[in-house]
């Protein structure tokens, strides 16, 4: 293993952060395939005082999206389905359209790269708003996809980038596709060849599912339906989507899980895609396709499954340049700088902090000062 790094960088992020913003934290760190730091740290329930332990589950919401878009490329590899299949080949119905009333086709690859033209804005006020997987939705994937068709592209497919819902349309792909429900396929494809017990859309265990909490000073306990502010806008959460099993499976946020099965998946990419596919599509993942797309240079670029940092230096990030990187919005945010061999895993149970706040950049500055010291 080398030489033994403390972490002690790490450690002080965390416990400045434990009880002001991060109700509870599960935080793992591998180099080079060993698991370098293991930090569970505060409160899974903390009205109940039940300690975050290894195994703790998340709500994933967007860490979801990897997932589902690795288990779509291992239909590719089957032959399923094309990334330039147009998705009205297996969903003939959905046609959302421009201003103009235009609708131009959308391809498999442009919904998993994010240029497809659909966004998260979800609500075009006829009443019947899209779910985006967080929220409330008493519809179910049919529907939704519908009402997903039913709004407005915000730009004509692969002439921009723009996060969307373009993972929940691709889930409704697959199944057409596959003729098994989303869970079965990724079970399949994703989680059952590598060994990962603890994710699926339903909870494994209810016992060991973290309560959600929302930003605060401290952070608060979610109600029935929670509306966080998240930088210029909001998101609403309805955690009981959890223990719902009517709820549809959304592609694009839907699943729960633990930060110990995450990490086996991360390491399966990183250390080049098998048992789940071949080397021959790890490019599709590993370079970003949207680097002519950006419409202020950030030094990042998507994949066909995540965010990659092409200059990190853009951003001040001591990573190096190939980085890949993404979260979740229910508190999560995770890292796999190849060209060092490193993957870092952070999951909380605090909303938006966790996922889009200052706690896992701090984190994984501390990572690299650590290692450098």
């Amino acid at each position: 293993m080398g030489r033994i790094v403390q972490f002690s960088g790490v450690d002080a992020v965390v416990d400045r952060a434990i009880g002001r913003t991060i109700v509870g934290a599960n935080i793992l760190i591998a180099l080079n395939g060993d698991v370098v730091y293991s930090r569970q740290a505060a409160f899974l329930d903390r009205e109940a005082k039940k300690p975050v332990i290894p195994r703790t589950l998340f709500r994933l919401a967007s860490v979801t999206k990897p997932m589902v878009s690795v288990a779509a490329l291992a239909m590719v590899e089957a032959g399923r389905m094309r990334l330039d299949d147009p998705v009205t080949r297996y969903l003939p119905e959905f046609r959302p359209r421009l201003p103009d009333g235009s609708a131009p086709p959308i391809t498999i690859s442009q919904l998993m790269t994010h240029t497809s033209g659909l966004t998260y804005d979800l609500d075009i006020g006829n009443g019947k708003p899209a779910s985006g997987g967080t929220g409330p939705s008493d519809f179910d994937l049919a529907e939704n996809i519908a009402r997903i068709a039913a709004l407005p592209l915000a730009f004509p497919p692969g002439t921009a980038w723009r996060y969307s819902v373009g993972i929940d349309v691709l889930g409704a792909v697959m199944e057409a596709a596959d003729g098994r429900t989303l869970p079965e396929i990724v079970k399949a494809r994703v989680t059952d060849p590598l060994g990962m017990v603890d994710t699926a859309f339903q909870p494994v265990d209810t016992n060991r599912l973290a309560v959600a909490y929302a930003d605060g000073a401290p952070p608060v306990r979610m109600g029935v339906t929670e509306l966080v502010k998240d930088g210029d806008g909001f998101t609403l959460f309805w955690p009981g989507r959890a223990f719902d099993p009517t709820a549809f499976p959304s592609g694009g946020a839907g699943m729960i899980g633990s930060a110990e099965d995450f990490l086996l998946f991360l390491e399966a990419m990183r250390q080049g895609g098998a048992p789940l596919l071949s080397p021959a599509s790890m490019p599709l993942l590993t370079e970003a396709r949207t680097v002519d797309l950006d419409p202020a240079p950030s030094g990042q670029g998507y994949s066909h499954g995540w965010s990659i940092y092409r200059d990190p230096e853009v951003q001040g990030l001591p990573c190096k340049a190939g980085t890949w990187a993404w979260g979740g919005i229910y508190g999560n945010q995770w890292y796999v700088d190849p060209a060092s061999k490193l993957t870092i895993v952070i999951f909380t149970n605090t909303a938006v902090e966790g996922c889009n706040g200052a706690f896992p950049k701090d984190v994984f500055r501390a990572v690299y000062a650590d290692l450098a010291a």
